[in-house]
């Protein structure tokens, strides 16, 4: 498992390219955030996990002897050495359940994105996912509010069809060339 990267992997490498494409900016492995986020967007007040199906055990709900509950997801357990696995993947799990816990309690808000999530059907919808999620976060942090405004009276109906009246049929009208 040395071998196994944790930085610069290809996933990563995906939703880095297509976050600095629409113009967002971010920090690599902040080493004072709980979890060392893969990407800070300080101004979102946001982390970002991008977190390999198999390591974080996505989709996989095991019941006490380590077997599957779902079927239906992308992370299978080695049958070699099962306990071992099923141990490490629910540590996993456990770990990053409370470093979301902590990073929100410090304020941040926090993004996971998985890898099975980036094959090439799915990327690009989920980039501009994450694009949009991205600035719903900033406009929601930043007290944009929309305002009703009273209504006027020349906005009423009755109103813009006196003006209508007044100018006449289209034919009538001057040209400016």
């Amino acid at each position: 498992m040395a071998a196994i990267r944790s930085k610069d992997t290809k996933p990563e490498m995906i939703v880095r390219r297509g976050l600095w494409k629409r113009g967002f900016r971010y920090r690599l492995n902040h080493k004072r955030l709980p979890g060392h986020p893969d990407l800070v967007l300080r101004k979102y007040r946001t982390c970002i996990f991008i977190n390999g199906c198999f390591w974080h055990g996505h989709g996989a709900s095991l019941n006490e002897k380590g077997e599957m509950k779902n079927e239906k997801c992308c992370c299978k357990i080695p049958k070699t050495n099962r306990e071992f696995w099923v141990a490490k993947i629910r540590r996993n799990k456990e770990r990053d359940k409370e470093e979301h816990r902590k990073l929100a309690e410090m304020g941040w808000h926090c993004i996971i994105v998985w890898e099975c999530e980036l094959k090439s059907s799915k990327r690009e919808e989920t980039l501009e996912s994450l694009a949009f999620t991205l600035n719903h976060i900033w406009l929601q942090d930043h007290g944009a509010k929309t305002v009703q405004y009273p209504k006027m009276e020349e906005e009423s109906e009755n109103y813009l069809k006196a003006a209508e009246e007044e100018l006449g049929e289209p034919e009538d009208w001057y040209v400016l060339h």
